[in-house]
């Protein structure tokens, strides 16, 4: 395995699951996938590192395919939060540290957390609530959500903070979020965790972070 590479499990080849294969076989790690619909298995096979028609609830069959000792796992079954849980308790049990589970309700999230899985994922609410965001806010470029209430967004430099430096804005004093980044636009050049001397330009667009609440104030400054 090539120094940087890691391997993945994914259980599922639903859309995010398929795509989430593409990419991360694109980014040049090893994928292991695991599905029962041999149509979609035979799709990624040829992308990805191995993927079989198998049920995923069963430890012996996810050893024999090698995920036992893998960096980290997807879970993303669908309908069938049966599967899933079934499928997360296999892969602690192949002590792999970092499982990821998409979810498809709030109870389904409340169950897994419950499990103590690393993370669930909403997409087709993250994706929402960071359209709203971004639709919403009039300087906001971009809004990713990091957990259930931390996001990082991107927006333009409000006008009553050009000229002025990080430092003397005290944003994390005042605002309870941190500048993590910062990209000009005119040179595409970004900068990060820029310091407090850094005096912000007309042309730089930041990256903020911190929690939902303290974003939505900070995307409406003028």
């Amino acid at each position: 395995m090539a120094k940087n590479m890691k391997r993945f499990v994914v259980v599922g080849l639903g859309n995010f699951g398929f795509s989430l294969c593409q990419r991360l076989a694109a980014l040049g790690h090893e994928v292991i996938a695991v599905d029962m619909d041999a149509n979609v298995v035979d799709r990624i096979g040829a992308i990805i590192s191995r993927a079989a028609v198998a049920d995923a609830t069963e430890i012996e069959t996810l050893k024999r395919l090698g995920a036992e000792g893998a960096d980290a796992a997807v879970v993303s079954t669908g309908d069938d939060i049966t599967a899933s849980i079934l499928a997360s308790l296999c892969l602690q049990d192949l002590k792999i540290r970092e499982i990821y589970v998409k979810v498809i309700s709030a109870n389904h999230a409340r169950v897994m957390e419950r499990l103590g899985v690393t993370e669930t994922v909403f997409p087709e609410r993250d994706t929402a609530v960071g359209l709203a965001a971004k639709i919403t806010g009039k300087a906001l470029l971009n809004y990713v959500k990091l957990g259930s209430h931390f996001s990082v967004q991107e927006m333009a430099v409000p006008t009553s903070w050009t000229g002025q430096s990080i430092g003397d804005l005290e944003v994390r004093k005042q605002f309870e979020v941190t500048i993590v980044a910062i990209h000009d636009i005119l040179t595409d050049k970004f900068m990060a965790t820029p310091g407090p001397g850094y005096r912000l330009k007309e042309s730089d667009t930041i990256f903020v972070a911190g929690d939902d609440e303290s974003l939505k104030k900070i995307a409406v400054i003028d």
